[in-house]
């Protein structure tokens, strides 16, 4: 009788693994995620004054745009966005809706955005 060997073969992961590690990732994932509101606005916060204001929110916002434009002519075709269709979108009208969208999170109308007002739900 010849006994075979359990050992896993290099490169191999242990479909149990897997479900563990989901199973008790997943909690911290989501954990660190709501306590990482001041590492957002610090990452954003780009002369590290504590606060957010309009152009570091659209540097900061833009890079999807970036990522998408692969022409580089600061102009998003139907065929760079994600399904392929809808209209054109200029850089200029990206940052405009931006704009709008950093007016609406500024509940204090200062201008800035907080920690607090970054993790607020959009209005």
């Amino acid at each position: 009788m010849k006994f075979r060997s359990r050992r896993r073969k290099p490169g191999r992961v242990w479909p149990g693994f897997l479900f563990f590690a989901a199973s008790v990732g997943a909690p911290l994932f989501a954990f660190a995620q709501v306590n990482a509101t001041t590492d957002y606005l610090s990452r954003m916060d780009a002369d590290r004054d504590g606060r957010v204001s309009l152009p570091e929110y659209q540097d900061w916002l833009s890079y999807a745009f970036d990522g998408m434009d692969r022409n580089r002519d600061d102009t998003l075709s139907p065929q760079e966005q994600p399904g392929g269709r809808g209209t054109p979108i200029t850089r200029t009208e990206h940052r405009d809706r931006l704009a709008e969208r950093f007016k609406r999170q500024d509940a204090n109308r200062d201008g800035f955005l907080s920690a607090k007002e970054l993790s607020a739900p959009p209005q």
